[in-house]
């Protein structure tokens, strides 16, 4: 890792965090303090067994659900002790999203869900002053990543990695710092999955972005620097040694 990569902020860090929700007269509670961190330019995997907690953290580390206890810093800004607009203005701008099924919006073309993160963040005059900037931008990803003559179709009309390729552009449209990827290839079969990865890692690689990648498959975690495995709500275990059979 270079010198300048060293010397950056911690992009994403979370210390103490605990998450329960209640049920009935009781409370479940499904993170246990969880203390964790995420490198500049980092390849992070975070693995574990269905129901350990993994999705709870991502949606709390990627600011979609509040903790019941903790904290989430996203470049040493306490994300939420922000207001809900400043926290959702930190998390459009420092943090893209790909997730296991998409969530294209049907009504849009590939094109437009690609620029959807600006429509979001620059609204008005402001976005339509730069909206050939955006699609521009967008547009040129989408024709890296083999989308040439897929531009103007809807979600309905792609298949299942050409939708998660557009995924990818959208998170990627405003030059986040942070990348979080839920399971990006669990949906694909093995052939479109490992297009969709390497699409994926490179753009990873070539940006600097820190990521952190969440898998149940050891195939993908050994392509990450590190990898954390989680159990019953807790870390157990940090490594970057070759994954345990």
């Amino acid at each position: 890792m270079s010198s300048e990569l060293s010397s950056a902020p911690t992009p994403l860090e979370c210390t103490g965090v605990r998450r329960s929700f209640p049920v009935g007269d009781r409370k479940l509670e499904v993170l246990h303090g969880v203390q964790m961190s995420l490198a500049p330019g980092e390849r992070l995997a975070l693995m574990g067994t269905s129901g350990a907690g993994k999705t709870t953290l991502l949606n709390i580390l990627g600011l979609l659900d509040r903790p019941s206890e903790g904290k989430v810093l996203v470049e040493g800004v306490d994300a939420w002790s922000l207001s809900p607009a400043k926290r959702a203005e930190l998390r459009n701008r420092r943090i893209g999203f790909v997730f296991q099924f998409y969530h294209l919006l049907p009504e849009l073309s590939a094109l437009e869900n690609a620029i959807l993160p600006a429509m979001i963040l620059f609204k008005g005059s402001e976005f339509r002053r730069r909206r050939s900037e955006f699609e521009t931008k967008a547009r040129e990803m989408l024709v890296r990543f083999g989308l040439q003559d897929r531009l103007g179709h809807r979600p309905g009309q792609l298949s299942g990695g050409e939708q998660q390729r557009v995924a990818i552009a959208r998170a990627l449209l405003l030059d986040p710092p942070i990348l979080i990827a839920d399971e990006p290839t669990g949906n694909l079969d093995r052939g479109t999955g490992e297009t969709v990865l390497e699409i994926l890692l490179d753009e990873q690689k070539e940006r600097g972005v820190s990521l952190l990648l969440v898998t149940h498959d050891e195939r993908l975690a050994k392509r990450c620097e590190r990898v954390l495995f989680m159990e019953d709500g807790l870390i157990q275990a940090d490594s970057s040694a070759p994954i345990p059979t």
